[in-house]
């Protein structure tokens, strides 16, 4: 089965992501533990994880911009994510793990935006790419353990008429 742009944009940023290892010179190891489209985990799930979601509503997130002419199936527009990791809480420090975690994933995602020309190996379809600061939250009423949360944003070229090219 064929995947569209989008979901083969979403993989390739999820390979980036699972490349964070101690092998690598990193604090983490993300390998099999970055997730797409979860919103919800359990006790069950391996910490520390990270998951790639959309953004909820694209409008709300600084006016998202589209180029759309009439009569052309390309449209060049922003694409939101929001990256959240979670972690395993340090007992006096709680978000002492969320940072660390935080800095691993801003490094790799920093290395990805280098890649001007060929972001995520998508060439002139992926045409930008940043990422925001970053939030660290204790455990609260949103999870049970420390986690962070940062928006990628993305500009992408589709073609409409073809969205598996």
């Amino acid at each position: 089965m064929q995947d569209p742009f989008r979901l083969r944009v979403l993989k390739a940023l999820t390979a980036a992501l699972e490349q964070i290892t101690v092998a690598n010179g990193y604090q983490f190891d993300l390998t099999g533990k970055v997730f797409r489209g979860r919103d919800a985990f359990g006790d069950g799930d391996p910490l520390p994880l990270v998951s790639i979601l959309e953004s909820v509503d694209e409008k709300s997130i600084g006016g998202t911009s589209a180029a759309f002419r009439p009569g052309k199936s390309i449209q060049q527009s922003e694409w939101e994510l929001l990256v959240q990791g979670f972690v395993v809480d340090d007992r006096d420090n709680p978000t002492d793990p969320g940072y660390r975690l935080l800095a691993d994933v801003k490094k790799k995602l920093a290395e990805v935006r280098i890649q001007k020309d060929n972001i995520l190996g998508f060439g002139q379809k992926v045409t930008d790419f940043e990422f925001s600061a970053g939030v660290v939250r204790p455990a609260d009423q949103v999870s049970s353990k420390t986690y962070f949360w940062l928006k990628v944003r993305m500009n992408i070229v589709e073609d409409h008429s073809d969205p598996f090219a």
